[in-house]
């Protein structure tokens, strides 16, 4: 085929939001122009859980009948997975997978499709203030309960260089903080005898741009000189996402996760204890097949018992072809009632957090959104703030003293802080 004028959708994880960003760029950049009613609507699924499936099912149909010409191009893990499936959906006229998610910019130019390189670069340039640099893609871990290492493939990863030039293009866009993203992005630099600290500290010797945040590591790839690192370092941020999963070693087992309790728990204490600001979020499973209230309740205590910040709570979604789907599943009300639990708990640990940050200083990256006349920004250990809005405050960074919480009773999602700006 060959467009003239494009939308495109982007569903699940920031790797995906980066990648739409740079499939965008480029069909922009050959002449190609963002319309309500284009003559190609491409949408980079998720497959994650059941929820995210439908959510792509769905969309799909909705697109079809808001713009029936259109041709539709469905692109990333649900397109890796269920290929077959989705080209019979009303209005799919292509399905790229992972592996050959770039080939859909020849495809909708009309042009003749190379062989896909084994790794893509990528980052997203929708937002003045923040990037979000792609730097690895697939995971070799498999464990019993996700479909990522089937839908995104191997590991592979970004050349240091190349992220050191990436870092140079979105620096020059007046960007200053950068995300770095991947499935498994402790995993960098398998296969090219060089490894993710070796980045990190080639990160901050070229201090490209101001902030560099480092996005979900696994615990067992989270080393010692990398904590250690961030902890003196100008340029990496101090705030950690690393998944538990589960604080009971006999569900670990059964996960097939690479770490045990005393591992994940010797990690958040020795960022503790350099860091004593730190942000640290955790992902946690509630209702694995085959937890037991035991186990559940072991899960709870262990991360009780942890110095966090807040946690993200997932309820267990079965998916076809995993070894998980044939375990004994956990009845949907006590995932529920679990999930319930884990969340009042992340709710109490992120208020406890953000008022250990009262009369703190710190410096704020400020935004443009501007709500009831309060402009908002995150700090280096990525506790949100507002104050009054000025519009020569946005993406700059600014050196703030925190005050209080404007609305201790507010959910955890929106808690901000009062601050106010240093002399």
């Amino acid at each position: 085929m060959k467009a003239k004028s494009f939308a495109i959708y982007t569903l699940g994880c920031k790797l995906n939001f980066g990648e739409s960003s740079e499939i965008a760029r480029q069909l922009t950049e050959a002449g190609l122009t963002h319309a309500d009613h284009p003559d190609v609507i491409i949408l980079n699924s998720c497959a994650v859980t059941a929820t995210a499936e439908k959510k792509s099912r769905n969309l799909v149909a909705h697109l079809h009948r808001e713009t029936p010409d259109a041709e539709i191009v469905v692109l990333g893990c649900y397109g890796s997975l269920r290929p077959e499936l989705i080209r019979r959906w009303p209005g799919v006229t292509a399905v790229f997978g992972n592996r050959d998610k770039m080939n859909a910019i020849p495809y909708i130019l009309g042009e003749t499709l190379p062989t896909a390189p084994r790794f893509f670069s990528a980052f997203s340039s929708n937002d003045r203030t923040r990037s979000f640099l792609k730097i690895q893609d697939g995971c070799d871990y498999h464990c019993s309960y996700c479909t990522v290492a089937d839908a995104r493939g191997e590991s592979r990863s970004d050349t240091i260089d190349h992220v050191i030039c990436q870092l140079q293009r979105i620096n020059e866009s007046g960007i200053k903080e950068v995300n770095l993203t991947g499935v498994n992005i402790g995993d960098f630099g398998k296969g090219q005898d060089v490894n993710f600290l070796q980045l990190l500290q080639r990160i901050e010797q070229e201090r490209i741009v101001p902030r560099v945040r480092i996005s979900s590591v696994e615990p067992n790839l989270l080393s010692e000189d990398i904590i250690r690192l961030v902890a003196t370092s100008h340029t990496l941020m101090p705030h950690f996402h690393i998944p538990l999963q589960s604080g009971c070693n006999r569900i670990l087992a059964l996960m097939r996760r690479r770490y045990n309790c005393d591992l994940f728990a010797s990690k958040i204490h020795l960022i503790k204890e350099l860091m004593p600001q730190a942000c640290i979020a955790i992902d946690v499973i509630a209702g694995f097949p085959g937890e037991t209230d035991v186990d559940f309740e072991e899960t709870y205590r262990f991360v009780e018992s942890l110095p966090l910040s807040y946690m993200h709570v997932f309820t267990y979604s079965s998916r076809p072809g995993t070894p998980a789907a044939a375990m004994k599943q956990t009845p949907p009300p006590v995932k529920k009632e679990r999930t319930d639990r884990l969340l009042a708990l992340s709710a109490a640990q992120k208020l406890k957090f953000y008022r250990e940050n009262e009369n703190t200083s710190h410096t704020v990256l400020f935004e443009s959104e501007v709500k009831e006349g309060m402009m908002s920004g995150f700090t280096d250990n990525y506790v949100k703030v507002q104050t009054p809005y000025n519009p020569t405050l946005v993406n700059q960074m600014v050196p703030v003293v925190i005050s209080r919480l404007s609305d201790p009773d507010a959910d955890e999602r929106f808690l901000v802080m009062d601050c106010a700006l240093q002399q």
